[in-house]
């Protein structure tokens, strides 16, 4: 008889030794009169224990058939001996032990048809659960980091040693192949610059989990648009900024304004010509809070558009963008004072328009990179322009990478003397996934007032 037979028969007689009755049309009369003629027909006394003990033929055969430690001398279930029975099956001795296997396989038939039932129930289970998982075409990938660093600010008066972190998780899903939905949550405890606020480093979430940016990327024929909330206007954009700095105001390369035009909710859209050129447009507006529509009065509007041509060893970009700041003379709507009392008086609510340029060159008999940007501001009606740049170089040390910037503590406008930061950083990666970066920098203050320096290292992690 064979195997599969076997499994099918030994419930049936099990059944008809238990008293139950059977359906005439589920076992066919003469298919039970074969079976009951044949000379492998599995003894009703067979059955009588849930337990094989050492003397029990079937328990002596498997341990003469098996090296498993379960026959040790101790007694041993049934269903623990169709186990063993089943890996003996699977691993091909029934081959060369045919007449044992086949006795053992009418004497576990029962068992056999168990195990079998609970795995398929098992992988029905599994199935279940895969089919409520994440989607096959959804990725997750994340980054967290702790910061220790030290900051003297106008002498002994300003002295600060903090201890920061950072975590971020990005989940990504296309549903065509050729577009993505990026959803973004990160917290920290750095609010959003690190160590006296001095550094591009961190999250302002005040130790609260929060989504800080939801946005789609498509293509529209030639073009790749992208809209979303707490999203750039410039997403989308060429921008050939490579610097790698560690104060602040260093970054974007000095063009922040403009090449990486910063946004709320925006739409943003490229498109590349070929031979390394490439177009973006970009608009943003306020998110619509209370009194504060999009694209009304009451809101910010930002509007942008780059050109940037990028080949192996250099690239450039300029870029265009006004930022239309709220009006403060609307009426005598109410909310109105509370949004004019809560203005940060770094942040005029002026009109301004922007210039910028950014590039970066790889000498192809080095390994550094130079890179840098200016920026020029024109405020509405201030009479004095701004104007800010960031110069700085990368280049491999051992194995690590070695980052030096200096530029304009920001913005600074023609009638003022201008201060400027520098910072240094080594980048050193532990292993794939982990580095360390020690760094130290200085920011120049006007006056009398002493220089803002510090110092520290940030050990990030990627997963």
């Amino acid at each position: 008889m064979k195997l599969f037979q076997k499994l099918i028969a030994a419930p049936a007689i099990i059944s008809l030794a238990s008293g139950f009755a059977v359906n005439a049309a589920e076992i066919n009369s003469t298919d039970l009169s074969d079976y009951s003629n044949s000379n492998n027909l599995v003894s009703l006394s067979d059955f009588k224990s849930d337990t094989l003990f050492p003397g029990d033929w079937a328990y002596d055969s498997l341990k003469d058939l098996t090296n498993s430690p379960k026959f040790n001398g101790n007694s041993v279930t049934r269903l623990e001996a169709a186990a063993e029975l089943n890996n003996l099956i699977a691993g091909g001795e029934g081959l060369m032990n045919g007449a044992a296997i086949n006795r053992l396989s009418d004497e576990l038939g029962s068992e056999l048809a168990i195990m079998k039932g609970r795995v398929d129930g098992l992988e029905a289970r599994v199935n279940g659960i895969e089919a409520g998982g994440f989607s096959d075409t959804t990725t997750m990938s994340g980054s967290a980091g702790f910061l220790i660093g030290a900051e003297s600010k106008d002498g002994d008066t300003g002295e600060a040693a903090m201890f920061e972190y950072f975590y971020e998780v990005d989940l990504n899903t296309s549903f065509t192949g050729d577009d993505n939905l990026n959803v973004e949550f990160e917290t920290g405890n750095a609010s959003g610059k690190g160590v006296g606020g001095t550094l591009d480093w961190g999250s302002d979430n005040a130790d609260t989990l929060k989504v800080t940016d939801l946005n789609y990327t498509f293509p529209v024929g030639e073009w790749t648009l992208a809209v979303g909330e707490s999203m750039d206007a410039s997403k989308t954009w060429p921008n050939a900024c490579a610097v790698s700095n560690t104060v602040d105001s260093l970054g974007d390369c000095g063009a922040g304004n403009s090449v990486d035009l910063g946004g709320d909710v925006s739409l943003s859209a490229s498109r590349a010509f070929g031979d390394g050129w490439e177009i973006g447009l970009g608009m943003s507006a306020d998110s619509g809070e209370t009194d504060r529509g999009i694209f009304t009065k009451e809101g910010d509007d930002y509007y942008g558009i780059a050109l940037g041509y990028e080949t192996d060893n250099y690239g450039f970009t300029v870029a265009y963008s006004m930022k239309e700041k709220t009006d403060l003379e609307f009426g005598d709507n109410t909310s109105a004072a509370g949004y004019k009392a809560s203005f940060d008086a770094t942040d005029p609510q002026t009109d301004s328009t922007y210039y910028g340029l950014v590039a970066y060159y790889s000498p192809e008999s080095t390994p550094v990179t130079f890179s840098g940007g200016i920026e020029f501001t024109d405020p509405e009606g201030s009479g004095s322009d701004e104007t800010q740049w960031t110069v700085g170089l990368t280049t491999d040390v051992g194995e690590g990478t070695l980052a030096a910037t200096v530029g304009t503590d920001g913005a600074i406008a023609d009638n003022v003397d201008e201060t400027l930061a520098y910072d240094v950083s080594y980048e050193y990666p532990i292993n794939d996934s982990m580095s360390i970066t020690p760094f130290a920098y200085i920011v120049e203050q006007s006056g009398t007032t002493d220089d803002t320096a510090g110092f520290g290292a940030s050990v990030s992690f990627s997963f």
